[in-house]
């Protein structure tokens, strides 16, 4: 399937309405749709999910209900998550990533197998604003799974991703090197929180290569941690970020992994589900 046709069947499914919705907020947008099995039916842990779109308020959170439905359907509950775009900036949306992971995991309490930890789960600029939310100190976060990530923020910006992108979020002019540092995921890898990383080999939209970079950073940083700790890999948890493993999909663009009943998705469900098969 060409990157045409991926994105078309992802945003040609219909949007599928949540079981119910929560408010994390005062903001129209700070509201997180709850898809599945809660009060003591999951046979997972609970999933956050995270939306991209290049931080746009043009896209919102529907395009990814198909997606919190069919994983709702393997018994995942899971907490689709809006937050504000455009105007505010990464900081603004990383405070709201945080309360709407908050609130899922209060609404989850310890029901959800797992108990009350989440995985974030984000796609594109939602892998972006997962990965920050885990590096937060006190996140509960048990694990990120990151889709085809805007992982390497300063790289995103230096490639022009989708018009400069990267500059609209934080704002040009002096001061902009800094105010990328502070929001990039490959400057800030998670500490002792695993991130796993499914990247399509032929996504034009996030090219892997950012994918690749944030690996090595973080497994660079990872390295230093343990020489410093004197320990090796058994003890990275404790003393500095989790490996990341990355996973790339050959012949699969930017759209499949996110969009149910394609083989990149199912992979997707695979690596939720621990291993078992769909």
């Amino acid at each position: 399937m060409s990157a045409p046709d991926e994105e078309s069947a992802l945003l040609g499914l219909a949007p599928v309405a949540p079981d119910r919705t929560v408010a994390y907020g005062s903001g129209p947008d700070q509201v997180i749709d709850l898809y599945g099995p809660w009060a003591g039916a999951a046979r997972g842990p609970l999933v956050v999910l995270l939306h991209g779109g290049f931080w746009r308020a043009a896209y919102d959170r529907r395009h990814l209900s198909p997606l919190a439905a069919e994983l709702a359907g393997h018994g995942l509950p899971v907490a689709l998550a809006e937050y504000r775009r455009a105007a505010g900036g990464a900081a603004r949306m990383a405070e709201d990533v945080s309360a709407a992971v908050s609130a899922a995991v209060d609404e989850a309490g310890d029901e959800a197998a797992g108990g009350a930890r989440a995985v974030l789960l984000g796609h594109s600029a939602g892998g972006h604003l997962a990965l920050l939310a885990a590096a937060r100190p006190g996140a509960p976060v048990a694990r990120v799974v990151a889709v085809s990530p805007v992982a390497d923020l300063a790289r995103a910006h230096e490639l022009g991703l989708s018009g400069g992108a990267v500059a609209e979020l934080l704002g040009g002019g002096p001061g902009l090197a800094a105010r990328i540092a502070a929001a990039d995921p490959a400057r800030h890898p998670p500490t002792g929180v695993p991130v796993t990383i499914l990247h399509g080999g032929d996504d034009q939209e996030v090219p892997p290569e950012l994918s690749r970079r944030y690996a090595a950073a973080a497994g660079a940083v990872a390295t230093a941690a343990e020489a410093r700790a004197g320990t090796g890999a058994a003890g990275t948890a404790a003393v500095g970020p989790a490996r990341t493993t990355l996973h790339e999909l050959p012949g699969v663009g930017h759209y499949a992994p996110v969009t149910p009943g394609t083989p990149a998705c199912r992979t997707l469900l695979t690596e939720l589900l621990g291993g078992r098969a769909v």
